[in-house]
C-alpha cells in the first residue's frame, strides 16, 4: 500500500537548479549536473542503454542480485525497510524485495516523478501489505526521509554504479548523509563499477547504436524545454573517454562551431571544440573503495562480484 494520497516531494525549489545550470555553464570548464539526464525521454533512453551489448554494468549487477540476493537479505535482517536512492525503473528493487525476509516497507527515491509514481504503484500492487513511501527528490542534495518506526532495521540500496557520478569528496559527503539516515548498524548495498581495461570502458559509453550519444544530447533538448534555452543539437556531438589518472569515464558535449546560446536568461559563448562536461563515472579498485567507506562512516562487511569480475555490490555497515 502506498502511504498517503500523493508522492512525497522533497525536491528543492526549481530556483537552485536554475542557478546550478547558470553557474555550471559560466564556469571553466563548462559543466552540467548529470541529474538533468533523467526527464521522461532520458529515463526511456537509459532503459534501452542498459540492454546494449557494450553496456555490461546493468547485466553484471543484475547477475549479482540474482545470485547473491539471499546473502544480502541475511545481511539486511528480517523485517527491514528498504530505502532505494535512485529507484529508476524498479527492476533491481523487485529483485531485492523478493529476497528480503518479510520486508516491512519500501522508500523509493527518484528525481523522475513519472517513473517514480509508476514504480511505487507497481510495487504496492505486487507486495500486498508492504508500506510504500515514494519520495520525489534530488538525492544529491539534503532532503527528509519519511518518518519510519525507529525499531525497524533499515537497509539502503544505491545501485547502478551511480556513486561513480560523484567525485571522491562528493561521494563521501553523500554517503555520510546516507549513514545518518540509516543509523548505527544500518546496511548499505552499494553498486560499484570496477576499474578495468580502458577498451571495455570506452566501448560501454560509446555504443555502436548511438544511444548513449542520444541520451547525452537529450540534455540539451531538456534545457530548451525547461530552461528557456535555444541549443541546436546538431551543433554539438557526444564525446566519452577514460581518464586513467583520475580513474573515471568523462562524458562531454562538444561544440562543433563557434556559437552563442541563451540559457535561463544568460548568453553562453562556445568556441569550436569547447565542451560541456555532463558526467563523470569513477571506477573503483579495492583500495579506493575501502578509503571511500572509511571516509563515510561505513565498514565493508562483504563484497559480491559477478562471474567475470566486472562489477561489485559492496555490503557496507554504519560503524
Amino acid at each position: 500500500m502506498i502511504q498517503g494520497a500523493n508522492v512525497q516531494r522533497s525536491s528543492p525549489h526549481p530556483a537552485p537548479l536554475v542557478a546550478e545550470v547558470r553557474e555550471g555553464l559560466q564556469g571553466s570548464p563548462k559543466k552540467l549536473p548529470p541529474k538533468l539526464f533523467y526527464d521522461a525521454e532520458g529515463a526511456r533512453l537509459f532503459e534501452r542503454i542498459c540492454e546494449l551489448p557494450e553496456y555490461y554494468l546493468t547485466r553484471a549487477e543484475t547477475e549479482i542480485l540474482r545470485e547473491r540476493g539471499a546473502q544480502m537479505a541475511t545481511l539486511a535482517g528480517p523485517g527491514c525497510t528498504l530505502i532505494e536512492y535512485g529507484s529508476g525503473s524498479g527492476v533491481k528493487s523487485r529483485l531485492l524485495l523478493d529476497r528480503l525476509q518479510r520486508p516491512s516497507g519500501y522508500v523509493p527515491i527518484d528525481v523522475s516523478r513519472e517513473q517514480l509514481v509508476r514504480v511505487a504503484a507497481e510495487t504496492a500492487a505486487n507486495h500486498p501489505g508492504l508500506s510504500v513511501h515514494p519520495v520525489w527528490a534530488d538525492y544529491t542534495r539534503p532532503f527528509s526521509l519519511p518518518t519510519l518506526p525507529p525499531e525497524i532495521p533499515r537497509v539502503a540500496a544505491f545501485l547502478g554504479s551511480t556513486i561513480g557520478n560523484f567525485t571522491p569528496l562528493e561521494a563521501a559527503d553523500f554517503l555520510r548523509r546516507v549513514a545518518r539516515g540509516l543509523g548505527k548498524g544500518g546496511v548499505l548495498l552499494l553498486g560499484v563499477d570496477r576499474r578495468k581495461d580502458p577498451a571495455v570502458l570506452n566501448a560501454a559509453y560509446n555504443d555502436s547504436q548511438g544511444l548513449t550519444a542520444a541520451f547525452n544530447l537529450n540534455l540539451l533538448t531538456r534545457l530548451n524545454r525547461e530552461f528557456d534555452a535555444d541549443f541546436i543539437e546538431s551543433r554539438f556531438r557526444h564525446r566519452a573517454f577514460f581518464d586513467a589518472e583520475a580513474s573515471r569515464i568523462e562524458m562531454h558535449l562538444e561544440s562543433l562551431v563557434d556559437q552563442r546560446v541563451r540559457v535561463a536568461d544568460v548568453r553562453i559563448s562556445f568556441e569550436a571544440g569547447e565542451t560541456i562536461w555532463t558526467e563523470s563515472s569513477y571506477k573503483y579498485d579495492r583500495v579506493r573503495l575501502d578509503q571511500l567507506a572509511a571516509a563515510s562512516g561505513f565498514t565493508r562487511s562483504t563484497l559480491w562480484a559477478d562471474a567475470r569480475d566486472r562489477f561489485w555490490i559492496a555490503g557496507l555497515t554504519v560503524a
